[in-house]
């Protein structure tokens, strides 16, 4: 029988070599580390808190105490930020790129600073997403309770922090961020997906939004909707060609209810309405409805 400390350096032997740990080791440049999901959980719970005072994080907020909790946090969230978006642009360096760590530094910096003066617009995108979820539910009995309760507003912060992070070029971060969110409501928003105001999603469990999503204003859809791809384009070499556009575009005023499935670079034109448990892969009119025969066109409004 085998010594147990012959079969471990066996084993290790085995679990270092080079091709065992092909296109799964990452090593780290200038001794930074990966990205923390539990520091980037905690920049999204100072976003919120930020964003919505009151709401999330200290809740003992007055107007006359708003300067001082919204500095206090926008201070820390600054630091959190700047750190991670280090290590994002580490773990994004190609291995023949030759930048050093003070450059990668004032690059975080700046990147940083900007997001930080996006705050406000982000802000107030997501006031036309509380307002269109209130207006879109009967239920809801104030804004208050729709930034408290709905599923759809968490995942939508995330998402918009994260869009912005994609936009200024910041890897890993704003998929880790969305990906927080996808655990928290079961929703899966892309960050590179291009999303207008008064965006919302009505439970919104099971919902998915593909990355070259293009969505319109004034958007609604129900549980379980997926925007996804048709098929992947093969290279000579049969590797999925990466970057090209393969999601749907919603245009303004779409409603697209529970469990549709919307696929490929599709365009759902103004106004139009995809029926539950309708699978589209073609163009749809403006004013259209895709809807089964059995249901009336008036159900669906």
């Amino acid at each position: 029988m085998q010594n147990i400390t012959d079969i471990i350096t066996k084993t290790v032997d085995e679990l270092s070599s080079p091709e065992s740990v092909k296109g799964l080791f990452h090593q780290v440049h200038d001794n930074v580390p990966l990205p923390s999901n539990d520091a980037l959980t905690e920049i999204v719970q100072l976003a919120r808190g930020i964003l919505f005072p009151g709401y999330f994080g200290q809740s003992k907020v007055t107007q006359d105490t708003m300067k001082y909790h919204i500095g206090v946090a926008l201070e820390r969230f600054s630091r959190l930020m700047k750190k991670q978006i280090i290590a994002g642009l580490c773990f994004g360096i190609e291995d023949d790129e030759q930048i050093s760590i003070e450059e990668i530094r004032q690059k975080a910096k700046d990147i940083t600073a900007e997001v930080v003066s996006r705050m406000p617009k982000i802000r107030a995108v997501l006031a036309t997403d509380v307002e269109a979820a209130f207006n879109g539910d009967p239920a809801a009995t104030c804004f208050g309770e729709i930034i408290s309760c709905y599923p759809v507003i968490r995942t939508l912060t995330n998402y918009r922090l994260a869009h912005e992070l994609h936009v200024l070029g910041v890897p890993l971060i704003p998929r880790m961020i969305s990906e927080l969110a996808h655990s928290e409501t079961g929703i899966d928003i892309h960050p590179a997906a291009e999303i207008g105001h008064h965006f919302t999603i009505d439970h919104g469990t099971g919902v998915v939004i593909g990355a070259t999503c293009i969505i319109g204003n004034n958007v609604k859809l129900y549980q379980g909707v997926t925007l996804g791809a048709l098929s992947f384009p093969l290279d000579e070499d049969g590797n999925p060609i990466k970057g090209i556009p393969r999601h749907p575009i919603l245009r303004d005023d779409v409603i697209v209810y529970s469990n549709a499935t919307v696929l490929g670079r599709i365009t759902i034109g103004k106004g139009s309405v995809i029926g539950a448990n309708e699978w589209v892969t073609t163009d749809v009119e403006p004013g259209g409805r895709k809807v089964r025969r059995k249901f009336r066109d008036e159900e669906y409004r």
